[in-house]
């Protein structure tokens, strides 16, 4: 069987991480790879020399997956706002025989607001993500791949919707 690498961004709090891991029980030999494993670091520090060291963890990690015959579905998400970020990853040599199934997970601002609120409140995130996740929300507009409105969904209707975006994408 082919092998198929699902590729989800969104903002931080939209619902990327919680719907990888549904979706990981439900496809068989999948291995998933969230893009905040490649970056936790105390400080978080942002810059072009730590920007180019994530994308290469993420590389080579995805590269990794796909070349592995364990696999047959690789699952990636991270925030993924720019253009440049996603033809990058689906430049990897590695995706050339696999099938490719990207989303940019979308909710409106006040569904975003409310989920981070849970995070916070449940100590999973810093108060600042308040402010700075919705200012990604119009980023997404800008890119070429298809977009899901997860504001009325729950994550396994989300998981739903994605696995018949892959239907849909050989």
């Amino acid at each position: 069987m082919k092998k198929r690498l699902y590729l989800l961004g969104g903002p931080m709090g939209v619902g990327k991480t919680t719907v990888c891991r549904v979706l990981q029980e439900r496809l068989p030999h999948c291995v998933f790879l969230d893009g905040d494993w490649c970056w936790d670091a105390r400080p978080f520090t942002v810059n072009a020399e730590t920007k180019r060291m994530v994308l290469d963890n993420i590389r080579h990690l995805l590269g990794n997956f796909l070349r592995c015959s364990a696999y047959e579905n690789v699952l990636f998400c991270r925030v993924l706002q720019e253009q440049s970020v996603w033809d990058d990853l689906l430049s990897l040599r590695e995706t050339a025989d696999v099938d490719v199934t990207c989303a940019a997970l979308l909710c409106s601002p006040d569904a975003l607001r409310d989920r981070l609120l849970r995070d916070v409140d449940a100590g999973l995130r810093q108060p600042d993500v308040l402010a700075r996740s919705p200012e990604r929300l119009p980023l997404y507009r800008n890119l070429h791949v298809p977009t899901l409105d997860t504001t009325a969904l729950t994550p396994e209707q989300t998981a739903d919707a994605v696995l018949r975006m892959a239907k849909k994408t050989p």
